[in-house]
């Protein structure tokens, strides 16, 4: 049954939004503690996994050629030209290095276990060095689940993928759209391509919803909030106590959104993890549109400077991180 347009009253700084149906979230509306980071040292081989499995954008099951134990240590690191990305990080063999958009870097910690790390083999934090364009400093490790050590740079957990096998190869830049070759900084090479590193995190902060245009929505666990729902740049969305579900209802205009960046409508045929009824969008008085889960409009917190970020939440006790089901995450401590 499809609901009357009522009018707007103009200056209102809670508008009042119509649905295109009854049943929002059916279809299109418009209405413990992760481990820290531990000194560069001695470590066994880590990341063996299960197989060649295919969840983290791994392609085919099959081991490739050549692919032969990469969990060893890396040697000297070195910054190498990565072609069409630039400068990349490689080992001491020249065999690029990756970062997963999924890890967090502040603490560090891996969120790849199990049939992703036999397609991206952690690298074994012991015996690391680095040649000319790293900071040493940078280095450090992070302990696994299966306590084992794995290097980190600039708090990242650092990878090579099982697919490259010469020095040179970077088939796993962009890998599931949450994989890419490491930069000198610790930042993915393709952002800092032809720019400073000041320059990069200018730009990545005046554009904050730019990579979410492909449309992507990633349910990922939290280890203390659950299971959170982060956009395709990895940003962790929110929704805000002065919103509301039905009648659908926007609290966040004008300077709000200066801080709180409406999330953009998604293809609900490219989400992971969250049940595709449960997106939606909503015209905003602007009359841009909003995406929505189970009726409630998102956001994202230019507060949050890395993937995985949820510094926002229980913000003013009125923004809270949203979870799968378009709930409030939990307030921990």
């Amino acid at each position: 049954m499809k609901i009357k347009r009522r009018e707007i009253f103009a200056g209102s700084a809670v508008a009042v939004l119509m649905m295109t149906t009854a049943a929002c979230g059916g279809s299109d509306n418009y209405g413990g503690k992760a481990p820290a980071v531990q000194p560069v040292g001695d470590t066994k081989q880590v990341g063996a996994g299960s197989g060649y499995g295919d969840p983290y954008g791994s392609g085919s099951g099959a081991a490739p050629a050549g692919s032969a134990d990469k969990s060893g240590p890396a040697g000297e690191l070195k910054v190498s030209e990565i072609q069409g990305l630039g400068s990349g990080v490689t080992d001491s063999a020249g065999i690029t290095l990756y970062r997963f958009d999924k890890d967090t870097p502040k603490p560090a910690k891996s969120n790849c276990e199990g049939d992703c790390s036999a397609a991206w083999p952690a690298v074994a934090a012991n015996d690391a060095s680095v040649s000319a364009g790293i900071d040493a400093a940078l280095l450090g490790s992070v302990e696994r689940s299966d306590g084992t050590k794995q290097l980190t740079l600039a708090g990242w957990p650092v990878y090579r993928y099982a697919k490259d096998v010469k020095a040179g190869d970077a088939l796993g830049e962009g890998v599931g759209g949450t994989w890419h070759v490491l930069g000198p900084g610790g930042k993915p090479a393709k952002a800092g391509k032809g720019a400073a590193a000041g320059a990069e995190k200018e730009e990545k902060e005046e554009k904050p919803a730019e990579a979410a245009k492909d449309g992507e929505l990633t349910a990922v666990q939290n280890p203390e909030l659950g299971t959170l729902v982060e956009d395709a740049e990895g940003k962790t969305l929110y929704r805000f106590d002065k919103d509301s579900a039905w009648p659908m209802k926007i609290g966040c205009v004008d300077a709000c959104t200066d801080t709180w960046k409406p999330a953009k409508p998604v293809d609900k045929n490219k989400v992971s993890g969250i049940a595709p009824e449960l997106i939606g969008k909503v015209k905003r008085p602007d009359g841009t549109e909003q995406l929505t889960i189970d009726c409630w409009p998102v956001y994202s917190f230019t507060g949050d400077k890395e993937p995985g970020d949820t510094t926002g939440h229980n913000n003013k006790g009125l923004w809270f991180a949203i979870t799968d089901k378009g709930k409030k995450a939990k307030v921990v401590g």
